[in-house]
């Protein structure tokens, strides 16, 4: 339910704008956007945790049932998780009005959370979508934030995440996959780590990570 109020409001606040030109002109309104809702592909999910001490790195992908992202207050491990959406359904001469990540805290460490955890997003891309460790460090082509960071109050709760920016470099490059890397951002270090369910259970479609894209 959620998720389909985020779309429903992306969708009329376009629609308000375009609403408002001078109607002297007698233009034909404007196609309504399409709005497409796409699940993340857990064959390709997956994360990757760096030993602090050794600097060796472990990869854990395919239908995982959730991700971590962050460092562990605890080992002091560092955990980036990666998500892969097919774009199959953009057309890649689409024009991006927005996009939306959706995800699901399943839990935060330490607990409670008395502060907050900076969380950065960057768009990469690798072929073929297996994992190695060198993709830990890849160079990003294009990142956001989560905005306001990732708080006790996310403990459980979807999160929405703009990340038109980032689907309008994937959609310039013509990649046939949105995949982005979810790490703690290293400004000012504060050790958090959370995990986003990544279910492959019957409640997959309202659980697991979910990229909606408004285009015209």
């Amino acid at each position: 339910m959620k998720r389909t109020f985020i779309a429903a409001i992306m969708v009329f606040m376009f629609l308000t704008l375009a609403g408002c030109g001078d109607d002297d002109y007698n233009e034909p309104p404007a196609p309504p956007p399409i709005v497409t809702d796409i699940l993340s592909d857990p064959v390709y999910d997956g994360d990757i945790v760096k030993d602090p001490l050794s600097g060796l790195y472990t990869v854990t992908q395919g239908s995982t049932q959730e991700v971590f992202a962050g460092i562990d207050p605890v080992t002091e491990e560092e955990y980036r998780a990666f998500l892969d959406f097919p774009l199959t359904s953009v057309p890649l001469n689409a024009v991006i009005v927005s996009a939306v990540l959706d995800i699901v805290i399943n839990s935060i460490l330490p607990q409670p959370l008395n502060f907050t955890i900076p969380i950065r997003i960057d768009l990469v891309y690798f072929q073929p979508p297996t994992l190695i460790g060198t993709n830990f460090d890849q160079p990003a082509l294009a990142s956001t934030m989560i905005t306001p960071p990732i708080s006790q109050s996310d403990f459980g709760m979807h999160v929405p995440v703009d990340v038109t920016s980032l689907m309008v470099e994937a959609q310039r490059l013509q990649l046939p996959d949105f995949q982005i890397r979810i790490m703690e951002d290293l400004g000012a270090v504060s050790f958090g780590l959370i995990k986003i369910n990544d279910t492959t259970g019957v409640d997959r479609g309202a659980l697991a990570p979910l990229l909606q894209v408004t285009y015209f």
